[in-house]
């Protein structure tokens, strides 16, 4: 009830309806966009290629079904992605880059063009490669057409990323939320009226019980739940803050706390481990089927639902542990928190400030961004584990998928009310 009177409230302004209206248009363009098919590829041949489970499914529910469809939008925002983590990383290790994110709005400005031009290679790249191992899908007589064919199709791939690349910005400087983890939001979302169908048909013909529907639904719930309290969850430190005396009033002294989140990354860690774990199977389309690489690949770096999946799902939970703490690093800096408190006087009680309180920052950081990391990791490889188990292949609403659409929800929502409380303070100072 809570929800629905937040957007009956944030409707009835005209500047947040504006937002909402422009979020919801570009989304509808999104999917408009999902549904239209690349030219030059026979539709029921790609179906075969692709089949039924695996790693095409997976990264299909994250395109919101145009994977399948093969549409501009195959590629979805994954290369925008997984540019950025390279910049990211680059600017660790680059000093120019190092400096640019140290410059304020200026070098977010040219690091994130940098980001752009990054992924319009790596979806060009992608593109190239997906198209490649999809070659037996071209419609083409001739042998000499199907080299350019492979670089028309690919320029169409890398354009429709730059073009998601470019709405997600929109959404984000014009409307609610952001863009980026909308559209991979929309995508999951829409594919759920497919998921539901699915099951349905399994149901029907037997393959699978009621019993174990019933199942994942709970497990669904539980799942959510989840997601709300770690999402949710702080560890707040107490902050005491020392009397002065200027003139005749006295100032501080009072009690606070600094919250730091459970999950610090918030979605990223799962978005950026999903993005790199395409990566073989890209590679493993440029190379025939029956090569060593590409049969180690579909067996032991994809989702299957059996122990082959085990390589797969100890890589994937390793990379978002250590992307948690990544972009926890990235995102929370102690020692500029222990600084800035100092200086206003603040310190933790019975630790000294300075050095000793940016180290107990740290040590409170790593503890919680552990259990944060490891909550990710478990509710990511979950839909192999019930796929193990239940034997439903294609499970669209997988624990990943829930989270991204559990957490993004929450984190527009937070923004809704945000924009809420700046019109009502707006509103008091007039």
């Amino acid at each position: 009830m809570a929800l629905l009177e937040t957007l009956k409230d944030a409707w009835q302004v005209p500047t947040i309806r504006k937002k909402i209206a422009f979020t919801l248009l570009m989304l509808l363009v999104f999917r408009v966009g999902a549904h239209i098919p690349i030219p030059f590829m026979d539709r029921n041949t790609l179906q075969q290629m692709m089949g039924s489970g695996g790693i095409f499914d997976f990264f299909n529910t994250f395109s919101g079904g145009s994977l399948k469809r093969f549409s501009v939008f195959s590629l979805s925002i994954m290369p925008y992605i997984t540019a950025s983590i390279i910049i990211q990383l680059l600017t660790v290790v680059v000093p120019y880059l190092e400096r640019l994110s140290k410059e304020g709005e200026d070098g977010r400005k040219k690091i994130m063009q940098y980001v752009r031009y990054a992924t319009v290679v790596l979806g060009f790249i992608q593109g190239f490669g997906l198209t490649f191992g999809l070659r037996g899908a071209l419609i083409s007589t001739s042998t000499a057409l199907k080299v350019p064919l492979y670089f028309t199709v690919a320029i169409v791939l890398t354009a429709g990323t730059a073009f998601l690349m470019w709405l997600g910005e929109q959404i984000t400087e014009k409307g609610i939320g952001n863009g980026i983890s909308l559209i991979i939001f929309a995508g999951i979302v829409a594919g759920i009226p497919d998921a539901i169908k699915h099951l349905y048909s399994l149901l029907s013909v037997g393959e699978v019980s009621w019993l174990a529907i019933l199942g994942i639904l709970l497990l669904c719930v539980i799942v959510i739940a989840g997601v709300v309290f770690i999402q949710e969850g702080q560890r707040r430190i107490p902050v005491q803050y020392a009397k002065r005396v200027v003139g005749r009033r006295v100032y501080g002294g009072q009690s606070t706390h600094i919250p730091l989140k459970v999950n610090q990354a918030g979605v990223m860690p799962i978005i950026f481990g999903v993005s790199l774990m395409a990566f073989p199977s890209t590679i493993a389309t440029w190379m025939p089927q029956t090569s060593g690489f590409a049969v180690f690949v579909h067996k032991y770096m994809s989702i299957s639902g059996s122990f082959t999946s085990i390589p797969y799902m100890i890589l994937y939970a390793g990379l978002i542990i250590f992307f948690t703490y990544f972009y926890t690093g990235i995102t929370f800096n102690p020692v500029d928190l222990a600084d800035n408190l100092k200086k206003n006087g603040g310190f933790v009680p019975g630790i000294r400030p300075g050095r000793p309180t940016s180290e107990y920052f740290m040590r409170i950081l790593n503890r919680v961004t552990l259990a944060g990391g490891v909550f990710l990791a478990i509710i990511a490889v979950l839909p192999a584990l019930i796929m193990g188990t239940t034997g439903i292949p294609n499970l669209a609403l997988g624990g990943t998928s829930l989270l991204i659409v559990v957490s993004v929800a929450l984190e527009t929502m937070k923004q809704v009310e945000a924009q809420l409380l700046q019109r009502h303070y707006q509103g008091f100072l007039k």
